[in-house]
């Protein structure tokens, strides 16, 4: 009798695709890392001596398995002086490179510590209209620009349709760094890096403000309702300085890609941007 498919044990090429759907593409470490151990000077918790390594499962333990894994960098936990110092950081920057540089060489943001690239911007800075998604993803971590992955494909493609392209936008992130798997940005992470995302507005200082999906439209423009609610809906974003900036909140392209029927309420939003761009310039 053939056992069931139910029954049989989970093949690792199956194991594999359920991990990568998950969104996780990387291991970090081979060992699990006592994280706050490690923030508070102290050593993780050891297992009982009378319990050797594997033990309570039965298996060997590996001889080199204490020095098979290179200690990991240890994260900071996060405080209110690390968010103070992220403020002090953004206002001094006068150009866009000395935010960048000020941004490579901010310590007080976790995300830094697992991404691969920071992902600062891509496009025109001197163009009329900036668009701000929330985070990268793997394909923008790898290359260090902002949406160049089926999202972006897709973002080019609106861009398009109302006349413009990379050449003529400014784009970036709220968080320039990919959190871990693609997990959501915490709620600390977000504040952490928000004077940067402002700063570097304040900078570009557009006509048009896009923020592409909820976070975004929440962090920018200081805002609870959900992204349903607000998109087709001009707002404001109001700079350190107090310059007023026309936001229009719209859908991410990641969910447009997932829902489809919706690409024709981003399509609205996205001629309310043509029409206002067009209205300031006359």
């Amino acid at each position: 009798m053939t056992p069931s498919s139910s029954s049989r044990p989970l093949d690792l090429r199956e194991l594999l695709a359920f991990y990568a759907d998950a969104g996780v593409d990387e291991a970090l470490t081979e060992e699990p890392v006592n994280r706050f151990a490690q923030a508070e000077g102290r050593a993780a918790p050891t297992r009982p001596a009378e319990l050797p390594a594997g033990a309570e499962t039965g298996r060997r333990p590996s001889p080199d398995a204490g020095s098979r894994a290179a200690p990991a960098q240890a994260m900071a936990v996060p405080d209110q002086a690390q968010a103070a110092a992220a403020r002090d950081l953004a206002r001094n920057a006068t150009t866009l490179n000395e935010l960048r540089e000020a941004l490579a060489s901010f310590d007080g943001c976790n995300l830094r510590l697992t991404a691969k690239n920071l992902v600062f911007a891509d496009g025109n800075p001197e163009a009329e209209l900036m668009l701000v998604g929330e985070a990268p993803g793997r394909d923008e971590d790898l290359q260090g620009l902002p949406f160049v992955g089926r999202s972006g494909q897709l973002l080019d493609r609106m861009l398009a349709a109302i006349g413009l392209d990379r050449s003529r936008a400014y784009i970036a992130n709220v968080i320039p760094w990919r959190p871990p798997g693609n997990r959501t940005p915490t709620p600390h992470e977000t504040e952490i890096c928000r004077p940067f995302i402002e700063r570097q507005i304040e900078l570009v200082n557009p006509k048009v403000l896009i923020c592409l999906g909820g976070p975004s439209a929440k962090t920018l423009l200081h805002t609870t309702e959900g992204i349903l609610r607000l998109r087709g809906n001009w707002r404001e974003h109001v700079t350190a300085s107090g310059t007023a900036i026309p936001a229009m909140p719209t859908l991410h392209p990641a969910y447009l890609l997932r829902t489809p029927a919706h690409k024709r309420l981003a399509w609205r939003d996205f001629l309310e941007v043509k029409i206002k761009l067009r209205s300031l310039q006359a």
